[in-house]
């Protein structure tokens, strides 16, 4: 334990003041006695880490790295404090000293390093990596400005820097004496060396990837791994000093802000040549900073004549696409570097990466302009066009020219990078059950079909220890009183609490800790959103990233729906709800943006409208986050999950939601077909077409939305008012999601979607009335969420795909 006891605690902290700080507790800002109490967590921390360490040195198994251009990882004070067991401890001596941990957790902020699903995928693997003993590394950047911090004006999103890091960011190691060299542009010239032919990279650019450390402290604080950052920094300072006597400031700057702009923000605007640029600069940065840092550590262990043993110690892994270049950047440097031929280098690297596919989605597999990528990765480039040519002619002779054409690399000026991962890659998984078989019979058929034995399914999981027991902890306060200790490291001993589910004064406590979670979120509501809330409304909430196939538009009609119903009939027979919306969307991406326009719009209508009577309140919560998620999950009765059938990748909100006991709403699309196995039909609600469906009417040409709307007085009305003036308020009319719907033919099934989702909802609406059902319901999703653990996700790569062993818990 980190200390025996709060007495303890309290003298390390004095003192640590002194020591961090310059100055005594009492003399210190909030802020001051936040990084204190970081660094006596990371001080703590780095001696389970060279524990950790000296551990995998002994046991030599296989390192995992875990290449993701997103880590979105979250405050991390409250949930190591929890991992390493001291948090009681820590609040009862800091309250001692007059003061509040959640407070001092608060002033923490949450680090830009992703966005969306993806990301959070990434840090709940790593937190369960640690959890399990999985000898792991998660590479990643350390972006400047994150993705961008959302302000809310005038019902618009409006993007403005992350500044992250602004005051420092004291979990972090800075290790320049581990930077790593990554070259861009230049050419290749060829020469033979000792009877066969050599490349010589010249004329190349050199930039400093700076490497940052975060440690991952495990549940129980038996291992620590780490997460390593890195951070673009000019090699040498090339500051013209002449520029800037003359006053040309920008010009003096210029090769130091060129460099760090790689660096910068996360998923730079790519409608440009530059934006592209950027982004492939960014990407390549990661592979080849990390790839180094891996051979190099190799060589350090193992030598320089150990090569075939390369994949029995080390396995890459690379979360979708954004990682691609490691196949080629692993083959440049065992073969230019290291003198390695390319079958032996083929060999070893062929054996070593595995790939993660998250989308079904066609157009957003990466891909890149060849004559962009030759420019800026010359030698990367050859590489790659060897790997494509050498792969096109082990083809079979059956191999069809369509099948050719989709599995190729190179194809019409592009590189197709989904295709560069599957090529090189010894195992191929998607991320649910639905969203693997979509990928082998449409996404990724051709592959599937030459190389069948590559394809498999991990669904995927999320972190319980986050996103139930530091962010609800009076649902966990009263499992473990009803079950015990076990499920925290059992997730799947949640299942006991079945038992309960006719247990009336239990499930009545279930109701109670209910309500003071959705009082806390009304509370931040109304601190940040100025809307006051009913904490005995239903909280029917969604949120995720805004996009098309989310239909967050469907959600917003079936509000407007609402509204409109009142209007005809105020004493229609409805439970007060709030309708809860929060997400970013790409900055570039208009429609989605102007779907949030719509939302507060709604909202604006809505809230300020005397006759609804406070029935129905909308609210967009703005620049959803980790931290905010934390205030929102546990809150939730409602859980939207209703993306077009056949669209969403597995999603992992809807296993947030349902670890805190919300109710899924939602298509058969994702893992909602998991959840829908698991829980069975009376215990979740599932509407609208089935991905069968959706391709059948798509491939019918026979989906008119106009008609469809012509048909239906409800939708007629919909549809008008985001054109008639009825937002007048708003200043602004909604042409564009209207245009999208009827003269573009609604690409996502909004409309034809409309009256099931709504008829669901309303039984929904009727069963809470019933408030011991509801409950039973609750619990039942409580009980089979075990499953969702990202510890089995983990343990299943561990066994499946890494070929490592999981700890014994």
């Amino acid at each position: 334990m980190m200390f025996r006891g709060k007495e303890a605690f309290k003298i390390a902290y004095r003192s640590a003041c002194i020591d961090f700080a310059g100055k005594s507790l009492e003399e210190c800002s909030d802020y001051e006695r936040y990084e204190v109490l970081v660094q006596l967590v990371k001080n703590h921390a780095s001696q389970a880490r060279t524990e950790t360490r000296e551990r995998d040195r002994t046991k030599k198994d296989r390192q995992i790295y875990y290449f993701s251009m997103e880590f979105l990882i979250g405050r991390l004070l409250s949930n190591y404090l929890l991992n390493m067991g001291v948090q009681d401890i820590v609040r009862e001596a800091l309250a001692d000293l007059g003061l509040d941990l959640d407070r001092l957790c608060s002033v923490e902020r949450d680090p830009g390093l992703g966005n969306g699903g993806l990301g959070r995928l990434a840090a709940c693997f790593l937190d369960s990596m640690a959890f399990l003993g999985v000898p792991g590394t998660g590479m990643g950047i350390r972006y400047r400005f994150g993705l961008f911090q959302q302000k809310i004006v005038d019902g618009y999103q409006q993007e403005a820097p992350d500044t992250w890091l602004d005051m420092g960011y004291p979990w972090e190691n800075a290790r320049p004496d581990r930077a790593v060299v990554v070259k861009f542009g230049g050419y290749v010239d060829r020469e033979y060396r000792g009877g066969k032919i050599a490349y010589r990279y010249k004329g190349y650019q050199e930039v400093l990837a700076m490497r940052y450390d975060v440690p991952v402290v495990g549940y129980g604080l038996k291992t620590v791994n780490q997460l390593r950052l890195w951070y673009a920094q000019p090699k040498e300072e090339n500051f013209d000093l002449a520029a800037f006597n003359r006053g040309d400031y920008a010009a003096a700057m210029k090769h130091r802000n060129e460099i760090e702009a790689i660096t910068s923000i996360l998923y730079p605007d790519d409608s440009t040549y530059a934006g592209k640029k950027l982004r492939l600069q960014q990407e390549y940065l990661l592979v080849a900073a990390g790839i180094g840092d891996i051979l190099r550590r190799y060589k350090e262990q193992y030598g320089t004549d150990r090569w075939a043993e390369f994949p029995d110690k080390v396995a890459i892994h690379i979360n979708d696409t954004h990682p691609a270049l490691c196949a080629p950047e692993l083959m440049r440097l065992l073969m230019d570097e290291e003198g390695l031929e390319w079958d032996d280098a083929w060999a070893i690297t062929s054996k070593t990466i595995a790939y993660t596919n998250h989308t079904v989605l066609p157009e957003a597999l990466e891909k890149w302009p060849i004559d962009m990528l030759q420019s800026i990765l010359p030698r990367v480039y050859m590489i790659i066009e060897e790997i494509d040519r050498r792969y096109r002619e082990s083809l079979p002779p059956t191999a069809s020219p369509e099948q050719r054409q989709n599995t190729a690399i190179l194809w019409d000026g592009q590189a197709k990078m989904a295709n560069l991962s599957v090529i090189t890659s010894y195992s191929v998984n998607g991320v649910a059950g639905l969203h693997t078989e979509i990928l082998k019979a449409t996404t990724l058929k051709d592959f599937h079909d030459l190389m069948p034995e590559k394809f498999n399914n991990k669904t995927n999981g999320v972190s319980h220890r986050r996103f139930l027991m530091e962010s609800n902890p009076g649902l966990t306060e009263l499992i473990t009183d009803a079950i015990g200790e076990g499920w925290k490291s059992y997730p799947d001993q949640l299942e006991k609490l079945l038992k309960l589910k006719d247990d009336a004064a239990f499930l009545q406590r279930l109701s109670q800790v209910k309500r003071a979670n959705k009082a806390r979120l009304a509370g931040y509501i109304q601190e940040h959103n100025g809307i006051r809330v009913d904490p005995d409304s239903v909280f029917d909430i969604q949120v995720k990233r805004i996009h098309a196939y989310k239909r967050q538009l469907l959600f917003a009609f079936k509000v407007m729906d609402t509204y409109n119903a009142l209007k005809a009939d105020p004493n229609l027979d409805i439970r007060p709800h709030t309708f809860i919306f929060a997400g970013k969307a790409a900055g570039s991406y208009y429609f989605a943006k102007e779907v949030i326009k719509l939302i507060n719009s709604i909202a604006e209508v809505v809230n300020n409208d005397p006759d609804i009577n406070d029935k129905i309140k909308v609210v967009f919560v703005e620049n959803f986050c980790v931290s905010t998620a934390q205030l929102i999950y546990p809150a939730a009765e409602i859980s939207e999950q209703i993306s077009t059938a056949g669209k969403e990748a597995s999603g992992t909100g809807n296993m947030k939601f349902m670890f805190n006991g919300a109710i899924t709403l939602g298509t058969m699309d994702g893992a909602n077909v998991e959840i829908h196995s698991l829980v069975g039909d009376e215990n979740i609600r599932i509407f609208g077409m089935r991905e069968e469906e959706v391709q059948a009417l798509r491939a019918s040409g026979t989906y008119h939305a106009a008609s469809l709307v012509e048909a239906d007085p409800r939708l007629k009305r919909i549809t008008d008012q985001l054109v008639n003036g009825f937002f007048r308020a708003a200043g602004c009319d909604f042409w564009g999601i209207r245009d999208s719907l009827l003269t573009y033919n609604d690409e996502y099934f909004v409309l034809q979607d409309f009256e099931d989702y709504v008829r669901t909802w309303r039984e929904m609406n009727a069963l809470y009335s019933d408030q011991a059902a509801w409950n039973r319901i609750s619990l039942h999703n409580i009980a089979k969420a075990g499953f969702f653990s990202s510890d089995r996700t983990i343990a299943e790569y561990a066994r499946d795909i890494w070929h490592v062993r999981c700890d014994e818990r």
